[in-house]
């Protein structure tokens, strides 16, 4: 392409994905000051991802300075040098060490001449990404259409460095610790003091609602969730009982501590007793009543179709039955069957002023409308509505105190250096989080809430298990004066522990504004933007809204003004706001070029803009596989006049994590660099296109093999180097003249990285290739022999030899291949004489999966030097995408496990022959 007119960054030409990816997913699994724990959002991106793009976006590649880094090695020197600071800024222990920020810092403030731009995210959602553009120090804007994400970010970005360096207000809190208050930590202690306090005054007003439950001994314990069915009348006229609908009877799966409901019909009525005897327990055939076409009367067994349900329901005729209570023990839980006044205590009068709101009659994502649930309020029992109402009242009461507090403490002095040094402005941040408690219970207190009854949970979930509000047959109600998952409390001690982290500093802004119209002078641009139609925001955010606007209406009645969230301009592809596909389709791919053309108007030449995208959504056509949610995205960027420069796959799930091929997910969130077009672009034909790719996509594969990325992602995150190629020509023109679209384009890339992966068989050995024909025709099912002879000479070995290598089994005229649970538990690579590629990656697929990544690594160790371990792990990206094809789940869940496991087992297998080498034993499994 030429020398390019602008400094390249280094994120446009080499990270430490490894080390990104593995910190990435490792975040998921923290809790406790994280700022996700501050209020729900959904498809957040890791924050040290975003830490990691950030740094890489504004920091020069070495290559951009020939007179600092005059030869390639010199270059790769120093980027090893940032990749050191990279791997030491993801950490999440280092996400708050000003030492490890300092580094950082002083890396952007030299690539930028000491002026780093300010960043903008227009889509800010849940606000990842502002927030670690204000760790590293910058001038950080977040914007987006949606209130409540407008409000997420001011809590984490903009309220905070108003308070940086202020005690607590609460009686007696500043007294509670020496040695001052940093950051947000003062403003972190109110949350929770005050939190407390909103809770008792609720204990005081309406504790006798929740009442405790009295244990087989006499003894009184703590309520965590009253379990509730709900019901139908039976249709048929022989029976008529109020029948329940349950998706399982279990209450609790802890070996030893077994327990679930058990029904039974006493003169017309549905009781409930619980059970013990796991000989006695729900099988799968027989557990709960509903099934995805109906339910069954435990009556009369007579199935009873949706179809009727449904009808039931809209005519106002589904009710609730308790099922059982589950209550606090010791080091265990107590189920109680329903007894005395625990479910007249959940009727209570329908209270005054509910969120008498309507649900969208079509919206991606919900699915309770067909049931009756078409008003907010509907989706929560008459109690929960009633703690609800209260707790939003106690925050107005809260804003009260917080202000009669201030008066009445020396002010002088605590906040004399605040700009915003009014008890009327502190009290208003106050009611913020306060509004967050309230609406983080009604994720926890609605009648959407199923219980958990793993082994390791026996707890009360939350409505958005996914990003859906679906509906549920038996759910949980949460005693949100408890101790136990869901209790008020509890979620004040997370908000105050996330504040508590965050960096409060400096200054950021956070504002409600439609991206495509919105102003982008003198800002670069890092986004996470919406995904077509996998999330309906605006409508699933709605179910907060209600609660929010209700104490902060009066606080901030510019971003609460409507009833319900804006909805007419949100760019997503929803067919039931603009009639249908097609036009849903047209009006996201409009409204994506409407904004990066902005983009590209108006914001900072110098810096590339950069995109998150983690949705793919696979539809087959007549030139093959594409992607809508890709397609839509960059067709808008194109057509807007960007290409793309740097394409990552940034790990963001656990890597034993797959989800269904169906999917509409990643694994990985795929981050784009990208430029405006140069203007001598050129032009290519469409055999042009094919060349480039193949001639490109090759390298651009083992990059990304090599930097882990799951196999389960590997297709989309080819799309990045493909388009890349695509992109960066004027037009590509078909055959018959006409301009090539990204559709298209799409399913070329598609191929070619088909047979670019086929063509990795060449680093395979003979016996593999076999194997690797062998499975892609028949999987582990068997075979007529003579075809496997035939096979086996045209890949110059012989069923023979591939017997005495124990990875295929002749008999009687059939051949199979050996199954990886047929493999021997005894395997020693040291004395096979005919070791493969493809029974070395199906050794550790098993080891792994059955005695996890330590024995793993230690077979690992005993085949390094046997077979070539670089060509295992692309023998599991081929067996992967052979699966895929095939729809051999299970089978295709091994190797993804195994690639995105392999991180682990190199370095674990490592660690183990450092240990060898200096004690002269292997510290795993005895020595070799």
């Amino acid at each position: 392409m030429g020398e390019q007119p602008y400094k390249r960054k280094l994120i446009e030409v080499a990270l430490p994905l490894e080390d990104i990816n593995r910190e990435a997913a490792r975040e998921k699994s923290i809790r406790h000051g994280h700022p996700s724990t501050l209020h729900l959002w959904w498809a957040r991106r890791p924050l040290a991802a975003a830490r990691a793009v950030l740094f890489a976006q504004l920091v020069d590649d070495p290559s951009a300075h020939p007179d600092q880094f005059p030869t390639a090695e010199a270059q790769q020197a120093e980027r090893e040098r940032l990749f050191d600071i990279i791997r030491d800024l993801v950490k999440w222990e280092n996400s708050n060490d000003e030492r490890v920020l300092a580094k950082a810092r002083a890396e952007i403030w030299k690539s930028c001449d000491g002026n780093p731009p300010p960043i903008l995210d227009p889509f800010a959602g849940g606000g990842t990404i502002p927030l670690e553009a204000q760790r590293l120090g910058l001038e950080a804007h977040a914007s987006d259409l949606n209130p409540v994400a407008v409000l997420i970010n001011k809590a984490l970005i903009e309220i905070p460095p108003k308070w940086a360096g202020m005690p607590p207000v609460f009686p007696g809190a500043a007294e509670s610790k020496l040695g001052g208050w940093p950051g947000a930590t003062g403003l972190a202690e109110d949350v929770r003091r005050y939190g407390q306090w909103m809770r008792d005054e609720a204990e005081k007003r309406i504790g006798h609602l929740y009442p405790k439950a009295k244990l087989p001994d006499g003894s009184e314990a703590t309520v965590i969730a009253w379990i509730w069915a709900r019901t139908v009348k039976c249709p048929n006229p022989a029976c008529g009982i109020m029948m329940p609908l349950v998706r399982s009877w279990w209450l609790g799966k802890k070996k030893g501590k077994e327990a679930y409901v058990v029904p039974s019909v006493v003169n017309g009525r549905v009781e409930f007793s619980i059970g013990h005897d796991v000989r006695q327990a729900p099988t799968k055939e027989k557990d709960g009543t509903v099934r995805r076409t109906g339910a069954v009367c435990i009556g009369c067994s007579t199935s009873v179709p949706l179809a009727f349900i449904r009808d039931e329901g809209k005519a106002g005729r589904i009710g609730t039955q308790l099922m059982a209570i589950a209550a606090e023990g010791v080091r265990r839980r107590h189920y109680i069957a329903p007894y005395g006044d625990h479910a007249a205590m959940a009727d209570v009068p329908m209270p005054s002023g509910v969120p008498d709101t309507d649900l969208p009659k079509q919206g991606l994502g919900f699915r309770v409308q067909a049931y009756g649930m078409k008003r907010h309020y509907q989706l929560f029992t008459k109690r929960q509505l009633l703690v609800l109402n209260l707790f939003s009242e106690l925050v107005v009461e809260m804003r009260e105190k917080v202000l009669r507090d201030f008066e009445e403490i020396e002010t002088s002095n605590a906040f004399s250096n605040s700009s915003y040094a009014s008890g009327e402005e502190y009290a208003k941040s106050l009611a913020v989080y306060g509004a967050f408690l309230v609406s983080r219970l009604a994720d926890r207190s609605a009648s959407l809430v199923p219980w958990d009854p793993g082994p390791t949970k026996e707890t009360p979930s939350h409505v958005f298990t996914r990003q859906a509000i679906s509906m549920l047959w038996d759910f949980a109600e949460t005693n949100p004066l408890g101790t136990s998952a869901g209790n008020f409390s509890d979620g004040a001690v997370l908000v105050a522990n996330a504040i508590h982290r965050l960096p409060a500093g400096p200054l950021a802004y956070a504002s409600q504004e439609n991206a495509t119209n919105r102003q982008y002078s003198g800002l670069v641009v890092t986004t996470d933007p919406p995904y077509y139609d996998n999330v309906g925001y605006a409508d699933l955010s709605d179910f907060f809204y209600v609660w929010l606007r209700r104490p902060l209406a009066s606080v901030m009645p510019q971003l609460f003004g409507t009833l319900l969230t804006p909805k007419v301009d949100e760019l997503i592809a929803d067919p039931s706001r603009h009639g249908d596909d097609a036009a849903a389709a047209e009006w996201f791919e409009r409204g994506f070029q409407s904004v990066f053309a902005q983009i590209g108007r108006q914001s900072l030449p110098n810096f590339p803009a950069c995109v998150y995208y983690a949705f793919k959504q696979s539809e087959n056509g007549a030139d093959g596989e594409a992607s809508t949610g890709w397609e839509k995205l960059l067709e808008g960027m194109l057509q807007a006049g960007w290409s793309v420069t740097g394409t990552w796959p940034v790990r963001t799930e656990w890597g034993n994590r797959m989800r269904s091929f169906e999917s509409n997910a990643l694994a990985s969130s795929v981050v784009l660099a990208c430029r405006r077009k140069s203007s001598a672009a050129t032009a290519i034909d469409r055999n042009g296109l094919v060349s480039a790719l193949r001639a490109e996509l090759p390298v651009a594969l083992r990059e990304l093999q090599q930097g882990n990325v799951a196999p389960v992602d590997l297709a989309q995150a080819a799309i990045g180097p493909g388009m890349a190629v695509f992109s960066r020509y004027q037009r590509v023109a078909e055959q018959d003249g006409s301009t090539m679209s990204v559709r298209t384009a799409l399913a070329l890339i598609n191929r070619v990285l088909a047979d670019v992966l086929s063509e990795q068989e060449g680093d395979f050995d003979l016996d593999t290739r076999w194997c690797l024909k062998w499975f892609e025709a028949r999987g582990f099912d068997e075979g007529p022999s003579g075809e496997a002879e035939t096979l086996a000479r045209a890949m110059n070995t012989s069923l023979a030899g591939l017997e005495r290598a124990r990875v295929a089994r002749a008999r009687a005229g059939k051949t199979v291949l050996v199954a990886p649970d047929e493999l021997s538990d005894r395997y020693e690579p040291d004395r096979d004489d005919r070791a493969s590629v493809w029974e070395a990656a199906l050794h550790l697929s098993r080891r792994l999966e059955e005695q996890g990544v330590d024995s793993a690594a230690t077979l690992m160790a005993k085949l390094d030097g046997r077979v070539d371990l670089d060509a295992v792990k692309e023998l599991a990206y081929l067996l992967y995408s052979i699966c895929e094809r095939r729809k051999w789940s299970q089978t295709a869940l091994r190797f993804n496990s195994l690639v995105t496991s392999w991180p682990d087992l190199v370095a674990t297998k490592d660690r183990a022959w450092g240990a060898t080498n200096a004690q002269g034993t292997f510290d795993f499994e005895g020595t070799l």
